[in-house]
C-alpha cells in the first residue's frame, strides 16, 4: 500500500499510571495483524534533559519548566502530583502533533498517554482533526492500582488513584476496559472488535459538545 494514499488510524489509551496502557499496547502489537507503532509518554519523558526532570523542583529551578513529580496532601494520605512546566507543555503539544503527522503519512499508531488536564485532552481533539481516533478510556480498581505501583520501583504509592478523576474528566470514549477485569489478550479482542465496527467517534462527539458551549461532558 502506497503510505500516502491512505491515512493511519489512532488508538489513544487514557488511564492512570499502571492503569495498563503499556500492556494493552504492546499486546496489540502482538496480536494484530497490521502494523501499529507504539507511541508513549514515558518516551517523551525519558528523552528530557535530566535537570528538566524534577523532584518536588521549585518555581526557580529547571526542573519545574519540564515534568515536576511534587508531593501533595490528600485525604487518604500523602500521595505525589506529576506536573508540566511551559516546556514540558510544549514537549506534549509536540508530541501529539508527531503522532498526528505518523497518522496522515499512513502509519497506524497506539498512543499511551494520560490526559491529566482537560487542556490535553482539548489539544488532542486539535491536533487530530480530520483522523480516525478510537479513544479507550482504561478504568482499574483502586486496590489493583495500589498492588501495581508497590511491585514497581519506578511508582510513587498512591499516585495513580490521585490522577483517577482527573485523566477520566470531561472524557467520552468509544471503549472503556476495566483492566483489573479483563486481561490483556481479553482487552486486546475487545479493542481488535471496536476497530473492525468502524471510525470512532467519540473524539467528534466531544466536538460538537465543546462548540455548543457543554464543556463539562462529565
Amino acid at each position: 500500500m502506497d503510505a500516502h494514499s491512505t491515512s493511519g488510524r489512532i488508538i489513544l489509551l487514557n488511564g492512570t499510571s499502571s492503569a495498563g496502557k503499556t500492556t494493552l499496547a504492546l499486546a496489540l502489537q502482538r496480536t494484530a495483524h497490521e502494523y501499529w507503532h507504539y507511541w508513549a509518554l514515558d518516551q517523551f519523558r525519558d528523552g528530557m534533559p535530566n535537570c528538566f526532570r524534577g523532584l518536588n523542583s521549585s518555581d526557580d529551578e529547571p526542573g519545574s519548566r519540564g515534568l515536576n513529580v511534587v508531593p501533595v496532601e490528600a485525604p487518604c494520605g500523602r500521595l505525589s502530583e506529576i506536573r508540566f512546566g511551559d516546556l514540558g507543555t510544549r514537549m506534549l503539544r509536540g508530541m501529539r502533533r508527531a503522532a498526528a503527522s505518523f497518522a496522515r503519512e499512513g502509519v497506524n499508531v497506539v498512543i499511551d498517554d494520560l490526559c491529566l488536564e482537560p487542556a490535553y485532552l482539548d489539544d488532542y481533539l486539535a491536533a487530530f482533526d480530520g483522523i480516525d481516533v478510537i479513544f479507550v478510556g482504561l478504568r482499574c480498581a483502586p486496590e489493583t492500582l495500589l498492588a501495581r505501583e508497590s511491585a514497581r520501583l519506578d511508582r510513587f504509592p498512591g499516585t495513580a488513584i490521585h490522577q483517577d478523576a482527573r485523566v477520566h474528566r470531561r472524557a467520552v470514549y468509544d471503549l472503556e476496559i476495566d483492566t483489573s477485569k479483563v486481561a490483556p489478550e481479553a482487552g486486546v479482542e475487545k479493542l481488535l472488535e471496536r476497530l473492525r465496527e468502524g471510525p470512532g467517534a467519540a473524539f467528534e462527539h466531544m466536538r460538537k459538545m465543546r462548540r455548543a458551549g457543554h464543556a463539562e461532558t462529565r
